[in-house]
């Protein structure tokens, strides 16, 4: 039996031989041995679930790409450092349109793991299958960190909004409810990706109507693949 443990550790061959002992293993079957490598955890990359911008504000991850996720523009520019909620997962914002359009990459690093699914905030997850565009008048959800899983229907696509930093267009107009930290966040009409939440009016206790950017455009402006489950 090979037990490894980290070397320098004080008492760890003694602490894994009487974990041998306790388990009734022979000591003479006991091997110690010592390795520089310290065990680490590693985030996943979950669509809607938080991230940490700049250390301070917070959006949420709309889409994995095979190299990181996607999200809205307004959530960071070009450059701008990224990490998972707990912290273990980083990355860098590495292209960002708005105003104009709202889109944005961001590439992980190894530590943080891309993964082809979308918190349904239940409890379980959603798995992406592609991102055929729904007609309007589709069934479409979203999650987000800040009110989890909300539901409604497509209304207008190709809409142009006006925010107080400018001017964006190309939205897709629904009547789902969504409030800050929300932005960023995944859109699903069954299992396909539709898009990242912009922004809209209203909340989660009156309603409201909230607009996402379109993931095909950001996948083709970003030259990034989608990442299924």
């Amino acid at each position: 039996m090979v037990i490894t443990v980290l070397s320098g550790a004080a008492g760890a061959e003694d602490a894994a031989r009487a974990f041998a002992a306790d388990a009734g293993v022979d000591a003479d079957l006991v091997r110690v041995e010592e390795t520089a490598a310290a065990p680490e955890l590693y985030a996943d990359v979950i669509g809607g679930d938080a991230y940490t911008i700049d250390g301070s504000g917070r959006c949420s991850i709309g889409f994995a790409t095979e190299t990181g996720f996607v999200t809205a523009g307004h959530c960071g520019s070009t450059g701008t450092s990224v990490s998972s909620q707990d912290g273990t997962g980083t990355g860098t914002v590495t292209g960002s349109v708005f105003p104009g359009a709202d889109m944005a990459v961001v590439e992980t690093d190894a530590n943080w793991t891309p993964v082809g699914q979308v918190n349904d905030y239940a409890g379980g997850t959603v798995a992406v299958a592609g991102s055929e565009e729904a007609p309007e008048g589709a069934a479409v959800c979203r999650s987000g960190s800040t009110t989890g899983w909300h539901c409604g229907t497509i209304g207008a696509k190709n809409q142009s909004v006006t925010y107080p930093e400018g001017r964006v267009e190309g939205l897709t107009e629904t009547d789902v409810c969504a409030e800050p930290g929300d932005s960023g966040g995944s859109w699903l009409s069954g299992d396909q990706a539709q898009g990242v939440t912009s922004g809209g009016s209203g909340d989660c206790t009156s309603g409201g109507t909230t607009y996402f950017q379109p993931v095909n455009p950001i996948l083709q402006e970003f030259g990034v693949t989608l990442l299924t489950g």
